[in-house]
């Protein structure tokens, strides 16, 4: 008789888009392991698998090439699917909602389909797919179950999202999104809240309240003041360091929310407000419902109540009818709010939106040539922002994986408070021992490039935190990686950029 136990089926969960969507595949990775299966890890699986029994693709539907990714990526897998019996491929996301049965169509080697609102179906779908050997399509109109009671692997030890919200209300006429994730529905203050209270009790220390339009929140159950009293909420939690959140809206940004940032400890100086342009001609096309005015206005105050807070922002170039004055309009912006970092997006035509049968869209040639020179001027005042930094002392909250050249110039990488993205040498002569994901170190600001700043020189203090001990705990066993990562729309250089940033 044979002794030999069956190994756990694996999977991998690939991610497309935005931070929502990060946050989805967490969840998506927290039902598979509490349905018994394991994450893949190609190291440990060598040349007998090139990749999982169940690969999952969470997918973004808001730029133009973002169908011929996922049926690339899927045309790349037919063959390994036909060689592996037992095989199983899962699509989900923003493009599955769009799409549905078109998917098993173009690629009918895909097992299962399922949308935005009902994530929670994925492993019921995979065993009914398995049993009754043909493709499942489930999409739902609405919300089925909110994502956040379901299972979760979060990815990191030190820093968590939480979703305040999911869907949208507003109607701009460059996005889809709202039509694939619904109407706005808010969670009760109070289940937020303990869902901080948790982590922080497991060892986060940092965390991101996440929202398509966070400021929103409370619409509703009518308290237009909901967010600002959440982010105070937020800075009673005992142990909770650092509090961001993502992303806001101008339209709705209120001065409640300025103060409630600017009086709360651990709300950190840094602010995500998507611009998208600076023309008020196009706002207005855009469905945008704030003009520049309105926009420049929001930074000043935010300026006047957290002098060194960090400002990013989203800008697309060559929505249809804009003219080389309405570019204008928008680098006049860009160089009045000096972001310090800038997602910027050349304007894609999606299906299905009021913007793509619009009159005057504007040439290639110059969506290109207008992109360029916007990235030129980005660049140019992200680094003297930053160079102004040189000389002064952060404290850092060390991460893991942002730094992809540390191991060859012996440094690792971190957080300042404004979320500005920190490589500091790993001199660790003056503290007692090296730090770990998670802990706090104070270093020196040396060097300064557009996208990131260096500390080169010893670490001046370590701070150990409960959350370094919880990522020493987590790694006592290692975790394969999910293909999915963590964090902001953050300052940092523009590429590689997620498919798009959370709406706003």
């Amino acid at each position: 008789m044979s002794t030999t136990q069956e190994q756990p089926r694996t999977y991998e969960v690939r991610t497309y888009g935005c931070q929502m969507n990060v946050h989805d595949s967490e969840r998506l990775s927290g039902l598979l392991e509490d349905a018994g299966y394991r994450a893949f890890d190609k190291d440990a699986a060598g040349e007998q698998a090139d990749c999982a029994d169940i690969v999952v693709f969470n997918t973004c539907a808001v730029r133009e090439n973002a169908d011929n990714r996922l049926y690339g990526n899927l045309g790349h897998l037919a063959p390994v699917k036909a060689r592996r019996p037992g095989m199983q491929i899962a699509v989900g996301g923003c493009m599955a909602q769009k799409d549905r049965d078109t998917v098993v169509k173009k690629a009918p080697w895909v097992d299962v389909v399922f949308g935005t609102h009902n994530i929670g179906s994925l492993p019921a779908l995979l065993d009914r797919a398995r049993s009754q050997q043909e493709a499942q399509v489930e999409i739902l109109e609405s919300l089925d179950v909110f994502p956040s009671t379901l299972p979760t692997k979060r990815e990191s030890a030190y820093a968590a999202w939480v979703s305040v919200s999911v869907g949208c209300n507003n109607t701009c006429t460059f996005c889809i999104v709202p039509s694939l994730r619904g109407k706005e529905k808010d969670r009760r203050p109070g289940e937020i809240l303990a869902e901080i209270e948790a982590l922080v009790a497991e060892g986060v220390s940092e965390i991101t309240l996440l929202g398509q339009n966070v400021n929103a929140y409370g619409v509703e159950f009518g308290d237009r003041q909901a967010f600002s009293k959440l982010l105070r909420a937020c800075g009673a939690i005992e142990g909770l360091e650092r509090v961001r959140f993502t992303s806001p809206h101008p339209a709705e940004f209120t001065d409640d929310v300025i103060e409630a940032m600017a009086e709360t400890p651990n709300v950190m100086p840094s602010l995500h407000m998507p611009l998208q342009s600076g023309s008020s001609k196009v706002l207005k096309d855009m469905r945008r419902s704030y003009r520049q005015e309105r926009f420049l206005g929001i930074i000043e105050r935010v300026r006047a109540a957290l002098p060194e807070a960090a400002i990013t922002t989203d800008i697309i170039v060559g929505f249809p009818g804009e003219t080389e004055e309405d570019f204008q309009e928008t680098l006049k912006v860009v160089r009045e709010a000096r972001f310090a970092g800038a997602f910027t997006f050349q304007y894609s035509k999606r299906p299905g939106t009021p913007a793509a049968t619009l009159p005057d869209q504007v040439a290639q040639a110059d969506v290109t040539d207008r992109y360029n020179r916007l990235v030129e001027l980005v660049n140019e005042i992200t680094w003297d922002e930053n160079k102004r930094l040189i000389g002064s002392e952060l404290e850092l909250m060390v991460s893991e994986g942002e730094g992809r050249k540390d191991a060859e110039t012996h440094r690792l990488s971190g957080r300042a408070p404004d979320n500005r993205l920190v490589h500091f040498e790993a001199d660790f002569s003056q503290v007692d021992g090296a730090p770990r994901p998670g802990d706090m170190v104070t270093v020196e600001v040396t060097y300064a490039a557009p996208h990131h700043l260096v500390a080169d020189g010893p670490v001046r203090a370590l701070r150990r935190t409960r959350s370094g001990d919880a990522w020493e705990r987590r790694t006592a066993e290692p975790v394969a990686p999910q293909g999915v990562g963590l964090g902001m729309p953050s300052i940092g250089a523009p590429a590689p950029l997620p498919d798009a940033p959370v709406c706003g």
